[in-house]
């Protein structure tokens, strides 16, 4: 079994909001050959809480008006440092770039196939930690050239 089209519209529209938000490391995998509780993760990272929060926000308000689908579950928002959005056919995580690398969700599933990803999505794999952004999460760009 692989993930449904509409799981991958779904995961599509998820990473590129997260990119919008300079994301970091986005990635996702098909889990539905291991898991019968639903198709597809999405991993993206972020360099601090208030950034997790507002990428997390921004893949909620995406998915809500361009598929018109709500998370039946959210988790972790208050921390931020791990949000949790489970939409049924995918479930998105965003992760403290130290959770990431922590909890090792990548590792975890490598033996999943990777879904394809719109390009900025792609391209947030070779994005600087240090990527800045304002009080809402919204791309200023980078810290060595703010300075």
């Amino acid at each position: 079994m692989t993930a449904t089209e509409h799981s991958q519209e779904l995961i599509n529209v998820a990473a590129q909001a997260a990119a919008d938000k300079l994301a970091h490391n986005v990635v996702a995998f098909d889990v539905s050959d291991v898991l019968s509780i639903t198709d597809a993760f999405l991993i993206a990272s972020a360099a601090n809480d208030r950034q997790v929060k507002a990428i997390a926000e921004e893949i909620e308000d995406q998915l809500r008006e361009k598929l018109d689908v709500k998370p039946v579950r959210r988790e972790g928002e208050r921390e931020g440092r791990w949000v949790l959005l489970d939409y049924l056919d995918i479930v998105v995580h965003v992760q403290h770039s130290e959770e990431r690398s922590f909890y090792s969700l990548d590792r975890l599933w490598k033996d999943c196939p990777e879904l394809p990803l719109p390009e900025d999505a792609v391209a947030t794999r070779n994005r600087p930690e240090d990527a800045a952004t304002d009080d809402a999460g919204n791309a200023i760009g980078y810290l060595q050239d703010l300075s």
